[in-house]
Parts: C-alpha cells; structure tokens; sequence
C-alpha cells in the first residue's frame, strides 16, 4: 500500500467510511450471559479464541483469517444460545469458513487434515454440517469488517498523515511496525472484555496507545481519526484504558528468572559461641523442601535472601563429597546473581566467625560465599 499523497489518502478515507458502514450493519452489542452448563461462558470463549489463534500459526495462515474466523465466532454466539459441548466444533467450522474466505485454494487445508490434527473432536462430515448452521444463522453473508482490518486501515492513515513517525521506527519498516500491532491486536481479541467495543474502535485505541509512544502530536492525530470515523471519546478513553492493561499483563507474562535457593526461607543464620551457625525458624514463608532438605521443589523467583547449608551447632566440619558438589553448583548460582545486581564489590563480609574469616579455615576456600545481612520484609 502506497502511502503518500492526496489520492491515496481519499482511497484510504474511502475504505474507512466502506468498512464503518459494514460494521454498522453486523455488529450486535454483546450481552453478558450467566455463566451455566447450557451455555458459552467468557471465559470458554477466550480459551477457544486462543486455541484458533494455535490453528493459525499451526497451518500457517493468515492473520485476517484468524480474525475473520474469531468475528464469525462471535457472531454466531450472539445470534444463537450454543451449548458448551458443541463449541469445539463450531470454532473449527467458523475456523475453515474463514480460510476458504481468505486464504489461497493452495493454503486451505484440507478438511480431513484439519479435523484430525487439530484435536477438534469431531469428524468431517459434523464439520460440514455445522458450516451449514453457520451460514444460515448468518444469512451466508461472511464479509463483515474485522478489528484486523480497521488496523490497516488507521495505520495506513496515521504513516500517511504523519511521515515523521517513519524517523520513530529506525529499526522496523512500515510493515513489520504493522506486524507488532496486528500480534497485540490478536491477542486483544480473546478478551471478552473487550466484546463490549466495536472492532473499529479497539484499533483505533491500539493505534492511539502506540502513537502516543512515538510521536509528541499524537492526540491531534487521534481525534483527526475519531472524528473520521465518527466515534465516540469518552467510550475511546474508556477502551484505551482496558487495551493498556492487556497489553501490560502480555508483557508481564514473559517468563522470568527462576532461581533455585539451597536452603529454605523459612529458617534465618545466626552465629553462636563456638563458631557455628545455628538454624533457627523464622516468620518468613518459604516453598516446601524435598525430604533430604537439600533442594527445593518450587523456585523462588527475583532477588532473594541466599541461606546456603552450614554444619549445626557442633561446628564447622568436613561435608561429604556429594554435599561439597551440592554446595559448588549454588554456588555457581550466587555469583551469576552477584554479577546480575552488580554485587561483585559489595560491603564488607559478615560471615567471619570467632575472628577467623571461613575462607582461611582448614586451608581451604570455602564453597560458601560470603554471607549478606538478612532482611525481612
């Protein structure tokens, strides 16, 4: 899609005011249902959205049929009360509808293909029967205006109108800048609550939380593609905001550093008179520990208090080869923590005991790093 110039920007205002039409005409406010056995809770709904979302990397589709296939979805279960048990089959029914809609005859898999490697748990010929409900319930009309393509179409709109946002995106294209968008706007839709939302203002609100991240002048450009597309602000506002929290619980969903800890939180290092270090309990929970209390069965994640194993109260001692190999693999563990919190030239060690430092005693290094004040929280 060319961007510049005064004729494509007609063509793109002619494709918004087509595709708003189109909208119009579909689009039904979604009514919250009690959730019971007899019909399609939110949340069955959002799990069978993610479970298309899967089909489509896993035939390697495109993106518009995935959201052409969660649009008919949501059409369908707003028209009809859908038993639970039959949601399988009409996602994977309204799945295949959309790939003959928008994919290539090459690139549309094959029914029986689809039906037995998807795990759908129906056959063919069930598959077959219910597109026929489908396109009755829908008055066999499957061309209605996704939130995929109003995306395009406010994307389009926003690099035409505003070509500094190029000199914003030094590492990505146009296009791949499309491609982030179009995966935050994928997984906005298996959100039920942003049912509520017409399709074209959930791009739109994506479009205005990422302008507002590139450009200064992104609420001029905002309000410029409210009033084209003829919507309301406070229900915008509202709409930005539910799309902001989203996005953030997607970015906090990454998986974070585990880290394995030796001895458990639940238990605090003090010295005593003759030289050892005694357990003692402490308020702090810690995770449950493996019967020999040598190596924890759930990690604890983020910078923690490290309490490795020392000998109780009859004083330092020789450890047993397996506890030493023990001891050295945590305490590989440590110094890579060390070196993540820059804590290689920290304060001055508190684990010498009786005036000799660990490290000096029996003529060798221990393999205990020097131990941190404790504090609890």
């Amino acid at each position: 899609m060319k961007f510049p110039g005064p004729l494509e920007n007609q063509r793109l205002s002619s494709l918004l005011e087509r595709a708003i039409s189109r909208e119009a005409q579909m689009w039904k406010v979604n009514v919250p249902k009690i959730p019971t056995n007899q019909n399609v809770s939110p949340s069955q709904r959002d799990e069978v959205i993610q479970w298309l979302a899967k089909l489509k990397y896993q035939f390697n589709l495109y993106p518009e049929t995935f959201a052409l296939a969660s649009s008919l979805l949501d059409r369908f279960l707003a028209t009809v009360k859908a038993h639970p048990k039959y949601l399988n089959c009409i996602a994977i029914s309204c799945f295949f509808l959309a790939a003959k809609t928008v994919e290539e005859d090459e690139k549309i898999p094959v029914l029986k293909v689809l039906a037995r490697d998807s795990f759908c748990g129906c056959s063919s010929s069930e598959i077959l029967r219910m597109e026929r409900i489908i396109l009755d319930k829908l008055n066999w009309d499957l061309h209605t205006a996704t939130p995929l393509d109003f995306l395009h179409i406010f994307h389009a709109i926003a690099v035409s109108t505003r070509p500094q946002l190029l000199f914003s995106l030094p590492k990505l294209s146009p296009s791949q800048h499309l491609a982030v968008l179009t995966k935050q706007l994928l997984h906005c839709m298996a959100c039920n609550q942003l049912l509520q939302f017409k399709g074209s203002m959930l791009a739109l609100a994506m479009v205005s939380l990422e302008m507002e991240k590139l450009i200064p002048d992104w609420l001029p450009l905002t309000i410029e593609l409210l009033q084209k597309a003829q919507m309301d602000s406070s229900q915008l506002i509202h709409c930005r905001e539910l799309v902001a929290y989203h996005l953030s619980a997607l970015q906090s969903a990454l998986p974070l550093n585990s880290v394995y800890v030796y001895r458990p939180l639940k238990h605090t290092l003090v010295t005593c008179d003759k030289g050892a270090f005694k357990l003692h309990p402490s308020s702090v929970s810690g995770p449950d520990f493996s019967k020999d209390n040598s190596k924890p069965e759930v990690p604890v994640r983020g910078p923690a208090a490290f309490h490795l194993h020392l000998p109780a109260a009859s004083g330092c001692k020789q450890t047993s080869a397996k506890r030493k190999v023990e001891e050295m693999e945590v305490d590989d563990f440590y110094d890579g923590i060390k070196r993540l919190y820059n804590e290689d030239n920290g304060p001055e060690n508190v684990g010498s005991v009786c005036g000799t430092d660990l490290s000096r005693q029996e003529g060798h290094a221990s393999p205990c790093p020097p131990l941190q004040p404790v504090s609890v929280m």
